[in-house]
């Protein structure tokens, strides 16, 4: 498994040298790429908050807890280090990734935005659709680290455990409303 996700980190890494921001569509439209602002992350945090925890926490507690998460969420936010933006598939995880003529290619990039160098790796590492193991994960992740040699190590440790419990959770709150609203309950299923 590893020299696959050794492959997928080159891809990672070319991916993350994309500097253009503005481009056509297909339809001939002009779109700029939007930034990962804290406020967008912040929005998808919520998520967790706006459909979980109204399905697991009793109604009279629920805003109590609503508040102290939302004051967690923004606590953890503030506590993000690295201010160079790159590019962010978003959706960075194996399900999006095939091989296609003995190439890996990327699928569902339609969400990419300009943000932390961390959230795509931890898209990987953290993918909750496929289980691997914590000494996997740390391999994976020290191979990232040596593709970047003026990386500042500790700081991009500390956004990547940031990015990937905030990640998390947003895709709790996700995988509950495709249960809750669109009757798909095997997302549940993922929710670990």
């Amino acid at each position: 498994k590893l020299n696959y996700y050794k492959k997928i980190i080159l891809l990672l890494s070319k991916l993350q040298k994309i500097k253009t921001k503005k481009i056509k569509t297909f339809n001939n439209i002009n779109y700029t790429v939007p930034k990962y602002s804290k406020d967008k992350l912040f929005k998808e945090s919520k998520l967790f908050l706006d459909w979980y925890v109204v399905k697991v926490i009793k109604k009279q507690k629920q805003k109590m807890i609503k508040n102290k998460l939302k004051n967690i969420i923004k606590i953890l936010l503030k506590k993000i280090k690295n201010k160079k933006s790159v590019f962010v598939h978003r959706d960075f995880h194996v399900s999006n990734l095939m091989e296609y003529k003995k190439k890996l290619v990327i699928l569902d990039n339609q969400d990419a935005v300009f943000g932390n160098q961390a959230y795509d790796l931890a898209s990987l590492i953290d993918d909750v659709r496929l289980k691997t193991s914590s000494s996997l994960k740390e391999k994976i992740f020290q191979y990232y680290l040596k593709q970047k040699k003026s990386i500042n190590k500790n700081n991009f440790k500390n956004d990547f455990d940031l990015l990937s419990v905030l990640r998390n959770i947003k895709i709790i709150g996700i995988f509950t409303r495709l249960s809750s609203r669109d009757k798909k309950y095997y997302y549940l299923k993922l929710i670990p």
